[in-house]
């Protein structure tokens, strides 16, 4: 049999991931922080993309044209209208969005004609000056703030000053200093005996245990503030670990006390602030923005809408483009225009497909849990991803994309989506399964009930809970308790009876 070369043609199909498909697919999983980044850059590498913001959308409404380019640009929104409502009849359309409090626009109008803007407005009160003072709050006092205060008036040596505010640096958000003297004693070029002394008297500042560099030393410090820090109270700080297992027996013996004595050292204890510095403000606080909101419907359903805060809105200026393609002569400059252009009615597309699939999900995710909704989480219902794909025909990774990092506002809080998939418990008559969150919220509030009288083992949970017709075993049971930070019967037992004592 002869070897020579042929040439064949076939043809196949198969499933081929686009960058602009893969793209699509990393959309769904994106935050509305990462969104929101991902527009912009988008926005700065492609002309013919331009944000729009609330504020310019109301200032569309007015019936008169303010120029020929109005009417000649296509307007997509990253939203989906849930609702009969237009897009101009959910927009905002106070005086506070036409007027928004723009930097340069007072810029431009100068500090008189600002002033006189803002008034008409109607933002500010009305007050004479257009001020509202009681609007007006002062700047929260960090921690810092009251640290180096304080390290003004202690240290008039520069040199101290200098190493004294070297470990406020290290101080962390609770008032811990986590820095290592050594280090910052060569950073400084001073010795570690200067340090020392510097520390010393930064952990005489205020709020007690400021500068401490663990919880002992924490305690330590406000006991002997308020001059407690004796034999017995340093043998009970020393053995902190005894008192997070409550093995009071062992207690009594190293600090050489009876249990009255140590249930008044208990109460003196749980007196102190083991976080210091958690009282000031250390960074602003991020609020969540929910991505869907959940409201009762008048028929008794539910309405599930997609909150157009977190939907970013774009504009494609049609006019802009037909403009530039006019003077492109060279072909490069014709192809950029059109891959411009291509990119652009992609990221629209993309978006309002992202934010239906949003809305598609979490309808199905409302229509399983609306025993959570309307009874609360006794009735939260076993779910998984597969259960909610299949309902609503989409591929279960595609579900478990929409459900990253994303929040839903409802009656009875926000939530993130992942908490209404809960793991499945059988049960114990043969009917209807068990949410395991359902059951860890069960487990908890038995716990609360107890009393000192009758604290309940795990076996005595699981016979209940048998009762109640879950099935469920004692493992499962110590493990739920233990992944709620909940100590044992045997300990719970101790801490009710120190507690009972020390409220006698």
């Amino acid at each position: 049999m002869a070897l020579s070369a042929k040439l064949q043609l076939r043809q196949s199909q198969a499933l081929v991931m686009t960058p602009q498909l893969m793209q699509s697919i990393r959309l769904l999983q994106f935050t509305h922080t990462e969104l929101e980044r991902f527009v912009d850059e988008e926005i700065e590498r492609n002309p013919l993309l331009e944000r729009q913001d609330p504020a310019d959308d109301a200032g569309r409404d007015d019936p008169e044209p303010s120029g020929a380019d109005d009417g000649d640009a296509e307007w997509f929104s990253a939203g989906l209208d849930t609702s009969s409502e237009t897009l101009a009849e959910r927009l905002d359309t106070s005086l506070e969005n036409v007027f928004p409090d723009d930097p340069g626009v007072q810029d431009r109008l100068g500090p008189d004609l600002a002033l006189t803007w803002k008034s008409a407005s109607g933002n500010q009160g009305q007050g004479d000056g257009g001020f509202d003072f009681e609007t007006m709050a002062a700047a929260a006092v960090t921690l810092r703030d009251m640290v180096d205060e304080q390290i003004a008036f202690t240290f008039p040596d520069r040199a101290k000053a200098l190493i004294a505010r070297e470990l406020a640096d290290a101080l962390d958000d609770t008032g811990y200093m986590r820095g290592d003297i050594g280090e910052i004693a060569d950073r400084l070029g001073a010795d570690r005996p200067t340090v020392e002394a510097v520390l010393d008297a930064c952990q005489g500042f205020d709020p007690a245990g400021l500068f401490a560099r663990d919880l002992r030393e924490c305690l330590a410090l406000q006991l002997r503030r308020r001059d407690r820090f004796d034999p017995a109270m340093e043998a009970l700080i020393a053995h902190l670990d005894l008192l997070a297992k409550r093995d009071f027996v062992a207690l009594r013996r190293i600090c050489k006390v009876d249990e009255g004595d140590l249930i008044d050292m208990l109460g003196e204890i749980r007196a102190l602030d083991p976080k210091p510095g958690a009282g000031f403000v250390a960074s602003a606080a991020e609020t969540v923005v929910p991505d869907v909101v959940v409201k009762p419907a008048p028929d008794g359903s539910w309405t599930v809408e997609l909150n157009p805060e977190t939907l970013p809105r774009v504009l494609v200026d049609q006019a802009y483009f037909a403009q530039v393609c006019t003077h492109a002569k060279s072909p490069a400059d014709r192809e950029f225009l059109s891959d411009c252009m291509q990119s652009a009615n992609w990221l629209t597309r993309s978006l309002d497909q992202r934010a239906r699939t949003i809305l598609k999900v979490t309808s199905e995710i409302v229509r399983q849990q609306d025993g959570f909704l309307v009874h609360g989480i006794r009735h939260l219902r076993p779910l998984n991803l597969k259960t909610v794909a299949d309902a609503i025909q989409m591929h279960e990774s595609t579900v478990s994309r929409v459900t990253a990092n994303k929040y839903m506002q409802t009656p009875r809080g926000v939530f993130e989506l992942r908490f209404f998939f809960t793991a499945s418990i059988a049960s114990a008559e043969g009917g209807d399964a068990h949410s395991a969150q359902a059951v860890r919220h069960r487990i908890r509030q038995m716990i609360d009930e107890e009393d000192t009288s009758n604290v309940l083992s795990d076996d005595a949970i699981v016979d209940i809970l048998r009762k109640d017709g879950v099935d469920i075993a004692r493992r499962t049971v110590a493990k739920y308790r233990e992944g709620m930070n909940i100590p044992s019967s045997v300990q719970r037992r101790r801490e009710k009876r120190a507690m009972a004592g020390m409220e006698a």
